[in-house]
Formats: structure tokens, C-alpha cells, sequence
């Protein structure tokens, strides 16, 4: 194979493992803002969008360092990461539980870095310094673009820190919301399923702060009517509207993670409602306004959490 043949696989090479690391760094960069950045401390973000959401995207690109200067050691590593992905997509979803689209995206994970790897065994991409650049610019760049929007709009959050019992009113819909503790989870090893939160707010007390031996049924999950209208943002209702038919939530303004409803610095970022979509799944509401549905049995529940509400017929020293 001629130098131009071997230059044209090595940038083959180059533009598979930078699109691949540039869209682990745009799926990273939002989810990151979107589940995480809830520490108080700056420090601690950053190590856990690093650590959590953009670890993916930076082994790729130092994968593409190694490959790029040595081409068979890369290539080598390439292959080792097919096996692991491969291994953790199947410990996540066996393969007799996967659906057409799920194995087409196993052997993805899988045959993605073989090619890659042999395009490098073959390739040599030329000038290297350009290589370099490429691989490890693309996606920090990708990256700094999704995290504009993001961190003007997190930078803007309201949070008066007052996590007692609050009335919300406004848009057709007059509601107390539970204080911090057991009528609204706020942590991640209080997270807990539909009918467990069902439970707790049967038993939750009339202060909202215990649970009582006997059902009180005081407290009951907001319908997922309720949950969208009381949606608010810098103070203001954000006037939402719930289309039943359409199962859709549509909003004047965007609700975000802010006071009164929302606490900045959780990790909860969706709340059950007591709305069944059917027996097995019901709706959740994410803190800006959209609205899914999730199975009331599933598994990843460490985000899913509740709050509480209670009609607001009592006296103000309540509120």
C-alpha cells in the first residue's frame, strides 16, 4: 500500500475515534447538567462531570493519542475496550432479553473499535501534529459549546434555601408542599418506587416532618396535572398545561430547579406523581417541566424521588 493509501486509513481512523469521543462529550456535557452538577462546591462538580459523565470521552481521545503514535498498541487497547463494552452492555441487558435495536447496538460497541483498530494498524495519518489536534480539540470543543446554555442558565437559579413547608399557588392550582424529610426526598438513598412514596405520604404526619405508626392520609402524591401547572422559575408560575390526550407538557416559560418547588443542591431530579399512565408505569416530572412515563417497579430509581402535597385549607402558621 502506497504512503497516500496508508494516509487516507490512518484519517479514516481519525475521524471515526474523534466522532466517537466528540459524541460521548456532547451526550456527557448535557447529562452532566442536566442529573448532575448539584454539589455545593465547585471542586466537587467538576470531579464528577470529569469522573462521570466525561471519563468515557477522554479515554477515547487518549486511546487516539496512544494509536496515533503507536499504532499497534492502540489498536491493542482498541480491541480491549470492544471486549469490556461488549461485557457491560450484556451484565446490563442479556442477550435474551434484548430487542433488535439493542443487538444491533451491542455489536456496535463491539465491532466500532476493531475497525477502528485495524485502520490504524494500516494507517498512518499524516501530519501526526494535526492528528493530535483534531482528536483532542473536536470534542473539547463540542463540548464547551453544549455547556454554554447550561451554565448561564444554572449560574441564574433562585434558591432562597428555605426547605420548610410551602404554599404554591397560581394557574388554577392552590397546593402546601411537604418540608424536607420523609414527604420529600432530597437524597439519593431516599429515593424509592411509586407505591413506596404512595406509602409514605399515607403515613406522612401533619407537619410533614414524620411518619406515624397508622395512616394519616393527610399527604398524597400531586397529580401530574397539579405537578405541571405548579411548575416555577425565577419567582414566576410558568403557566404549564397538561394536554391528556397528548400526554404533554407545554410551558409559557421553561421551569428549572429553583425555590420554592426544587432544591438546588439535590441530586432528585424527577418526582413521581400519583397519575398511572397504566398498571406497571406511571408519570414522573422532571424539574424543567417535562413529563415521562416510568415503570413503577424500575430498577434505576436513584434520581426518582417525591414531594408531598396536601390540600391548602390550613392556617397559615402551617405554610
Amino acid at each position: 500500500m502506497g504512503i497516500q493509501g496508508r494516509s487516507i486509513l490512518g484519517w479514516i481512523a481519525v475521524g471515526l475515534i474523534t466522532l466517537v469521543a466528540s459524541c460521548w462529550a456532547f451526550w456527557g456535557t448535557l447529562e452532566n447538567f442536566h442529573e448532575g452538577w448539584w454539589y455545593p462546591s465547585l471542586l466537587e462538580n467538576l470531579a464528577l462531570m470529569l469522573v462521570q459523565y466525561l471519563s468515557f470521552s477522554l479515554i477515547i481521545i487518549m486511546i487516539g493519542f496512544v494509536a496515533i503514535r503507536w499504532p499497534k498498541i492502540g489498536g491493542g487497547l482498541l480491541i480491549v475496550l470492544s471486549f469490556l463494552l461488549g461485557f457491560l452492555v450484556l451484565k446490563i441487558n442479556p442477550l435474551s432479553q434484548m430487542s433488535l435495536r439493542d443487538i444491533f447496538i451491542w455489536f456496535l460497541f463491539i465491532g466500532l473499535p476493531w475497525v477502528v483498530a485495524i485502520l490504524f494498524l494500516f494507517g498512518r495519518p499524516e501530519p501526526r501534529k494535526l492528528a493530535y489536534l483534531i482528536v483532542g480539540g473536536v470534542p473539547l470543543l463540542v463540548s464547551i459549546v453544549c455547556a454554554v446554555e447550561p451554565i448561564c442558565r444554572i449560574s441564574g437559579r433562585i434558591d432562597d434555601g428555605n426547605r420548610e413547608m410551602r404554599l404554591v399557588e397560581g394557574n388554577g392550582v392552590r397546593l402546601i408542599w411537604a418540608p424536607a424529610g420523609p414527604g420529600w426526598v432530597r437524597e439519593y438513598n431516599q429515593a424509592c418506587l411509586w407505591e413506596e412514596a404512595r406509602r409514605r405520604c399515607r403515613f406522612l404526619t401533619k407537619d410533614g416532618k414524620t411518619l406515624a405508626d397508622t395512616p394519616q392520609n393527610i399527604w398524597r402524591l400531586p397529580t401530574v396535572d397539579e405537578a405541571v401547572r405548579s411548575m416555577t422559575r425565577h419567582g414566576h408560575n410558568c403557566g404549564g398545561i397538561w394536554d391528556k390526550e397528548k400526554k404533554r407538557a407545554t410551558y409559557k416559560i421553561r421551569p428549572d430547579k429553583e425555590s420554592p418547588l426544587w432544591d438546588t443542591i439535590s441530586g432528585i431530579i424527577y418526582w413521581w406523581t400519583a397519575t398511572e399512565f397504566d398498571e406497571k408505569h406511571s408519570f414522573v416530572i422532571l424539574y424543567s417541566g417535562d413529563v415521562w412515563i416510568k415503570s413503577k417497579q424500575g430498577r434505576n430509581i436513584v434520581t426518582r424521588g417525591f414531594r408531598a402535597v396536601k390540600a391548602a385549607n390550613c392556617s397559615k402558621n402551617e405554610h
